[in-house]
């Protein structure tokens, strides 16, 4: 198959989106699949990049360290005419899935859409938040996917978010899945001196984009309780975005600085090592569709205390861990940190297998398998119906089924647009956004 991913992030910038994508990616190509991957422009990307479109972007919309895509339709559609494309693969609905839509409906392929983000806990990062815009975002996504010929969720935690939201789409859970064997791979004590952390110490630590949605704060305070209940404990942070001076002041309001350790965004294999250097992750995030930071730790064969939350309920309970209550503050986090600091030998060969069997759980082959299979699904229906769902089946064909397509892909985008913002105005719970 010849497959595009149209994204509004990827490499070189870290996130769990940028990373599902590359990993998809190579895990296609060595099944044999054509990949082309459609993304923004970012600065320090690789030179050499086989099949990847880069578009024109504004960086670090509005404080965030997200892009905005600048459309350029005419390099574009050249690279997508050379390349043939079987099925399109949107991975977010706003900015570039825009042209997803467009260029599945005018070609005539299949439109994925995985539902990476709970994009409602964004819209800060954009002037005029309120209500009203968060209901629009939910209402525009909800539109979106049931413009699509299938929907992937993350979690089942998700899939049931879309389905109450209206989504009746197809709809499937499809894992992004971790490369286990690079996790596997980290050195704790090559971490440990990388990070200046003492070789004895007792490490708490998270992994993440340091921005208000994730919800680093509550971190923070519940790792700083618990180094300073225990002169051997240290705090290991790894990521960065506009909360850092928060979390770095938190330590710094109790003379603790010199205990937190903060190297900014990691790749492997330096991720894979500062996973290993913990004894415990700590993870406070409600926006989560699937939680990779916390299979990932697992892999590393590290315990996680997170909060009850869609991505987390699904990989930690209290035999890899400790799940909490969504509504538990920084003290019960830090108790809960502090108990499995605290786990005498035996118990804790059990936590660590339980681990092990969480994280070989989520294979990224197992996954790209489950992904392929729903390609190959969505083709057959196309095959079998012989136009798309969306396109009008008594269209004539050559340049004026072209033409009625290109009206149909403009129409889908501004129909999901205006039926969005009549859901936001309204404030109707019982209106039904995909319909």
């Amino acid at each position: 198959m010849n497959i595009v991913m149209m994204t509004n992030t990827f490499t070189p910038h870290v996130s769990g989106v940028a990373r599902s994508v590359a990993d998809f990616t190579e895990a296609y190509r060595r099944r044999g699949h054509r990949v082309l991957v459609v993304a923004p422009e970012f600065p320090d990307r690789p030179a050499d990049e086989p099949d990847v479109v880069r578009i024109p972007a504004l960086q670090n919309f509005n404080g965030s360290d997200f892009s905005v895509v600048l459309p350029v339709p005419g390099p574009l559609n050249d690279a997508l005419q050379a390349f043939q494309p079987d099925i399109i693969h949107a991975h977010q609905p706003f900015l570039i899935g825009s042209t997803a839509l467009r260029v599945a409906l005018e070609r005539d392929a299949p439109l994925v859409f995985t539902h990476h983000t709970m994009y409602e806990a964004y819209t800060h990062y954009v002037p005029g938040d309120s209500a009203a815009l968060q209901r629009f975002v939910v209402a525009l996504s909800t539109s979106y996917a049931n413009s699509c010929d299938r929907v992937f969720a993350p979690s089942e935690s998700i899939a049931r978010v879309l389905r109450d939201r209206g989504v009746d789409a197809p709809l499937q859970v499809v894992p992004t899945g971790i490369d286990r064997q690079a996790f596997v791979a980290g050195d704790g004590r090559r971490g440990r001196q990388a990070h200046g952390i003492p070789a004895d110490a007792r490490v708490v630590g998270h992994v993440g984009r340091l921005a208000e949605e994730k919800n680093p704060l509550a971190v923070a305070r519940a790792m700083l309780r618990v180094a300073e209940a225990d002169p051997r404990v240290h705090a290991l942070v790894v990521g960065d975005g506009p909360a850092a001076a928060e979390l770095d002041a938190v330590f710094a309001g109790a003379g603790m600085s010199h205990r937190l350790h903060r190297p900014g965004a990691l790749r492997l294999p330096a991720l894979a090592d500062a996973y290993a250097a913990m004894d415990v992750f700590a993870f406070a995030s409600f926006t989560e569709t699937q939680g990779m930071v916390l299979a990932e730790a697992m892999a590393a064969g590290v315990p996680v205390v997170a909060l009850d939350a869609p991505g987390a309920r699904e990989v930690v309970n209290d035999r890899n861990g400790r799940l909490l209550p969504a509504e538990a503050d920084s003290a019960d986090m830090a108790a809960a940190i502090q108990s499995l600091l605290a786990l005498p030998a035996d118990r804790r060969v059990a936590l660590d297998q339980a681990v092990a069997e969480t994280a070989r759980a989520v294979s990224l082959d197992e996954c790209a398998d489950r992904a392929i299979r729903a390609y190959q699904d969505c083709l057959q229906q196309r095959r079998q119906s012989g136009v798309p769902r969306h396109v009008d089946r008594a269209s004539a064909r050559g340049d004026w089924h072209r033409s009625v397509r290109r009206v149909q892909a403009e129409w889908a985008v501004i129909r999901g647009m205006a039926r969005a913002a009549g859901r936001a105005l309204t404030g109707g719970e019982d209106a039904r956004a995909g319909h």
